[in-house]
């Protein structure tokens, strides 16, 4: 194995940094205007390719601008970003209960809380008056 630092980004990288510069432009960008944003350090094709990518997952829509495409993000930030990939994994599934049973299991008390709050049981201790103590969302007896 070689001591020389790999001058590969980790992935999504990328992504991560063409959402930004389109998040923060808040109007349809090329990926030349892309390219520019992000200092030209990146060849315009890279990223053409990387905003196709975001296209396909569904990140990004796209309308045409003369020759090219302009793209404007479907998500609003980081966090819609986690959602839609969280989404997104859980439509690949036959069994959606399963996946969500499994997925609500491994959730901390802080965060079990959190979601009992926005499903609309939120008094703060769990939602179901035993300060979080009963069965969690998507169990069997859940509300």
């Amino acid at each position: 194995m070689s001591d020389v630092p790999s001058a590969r980004r980790p992935a999504g990288e990328l992504e991560a940094e063409v959402l930004a510069a389109l998040w923060s432009a808040r109007q349809p960008m090329t990926p030349q205007d892309v390219q520019t944003a992000l200092g030209g350090d990146l060849a315009r094709t890279t990223i053409a390719t990387i905003l196709a990518r975001l296209h396909d997952k569904g990140t990004v829509e796209r309308t045409r601008a003369g020759r090219a495409y302009a793209y404007t993000p479907t998500v609003q930030d980081t966090a819609g970003l986690a959602a839609r990939r969280m989404h997104t994994e859980l439509g690949r599934e036959a069994d959606r209960s399963t996946v969500l049973a499994r997925f609500v299991s491994d959730l901390s008390a802080e965060d079990e809380q959190l979601l009992r709050a926005l499903l609309g049981g939120g008094d703060g201790n769990g939602g179901d008056g035993n300060g979080g103590d009963g069965p969690r969302p998507g169990s069997a007896g859940a509300p």
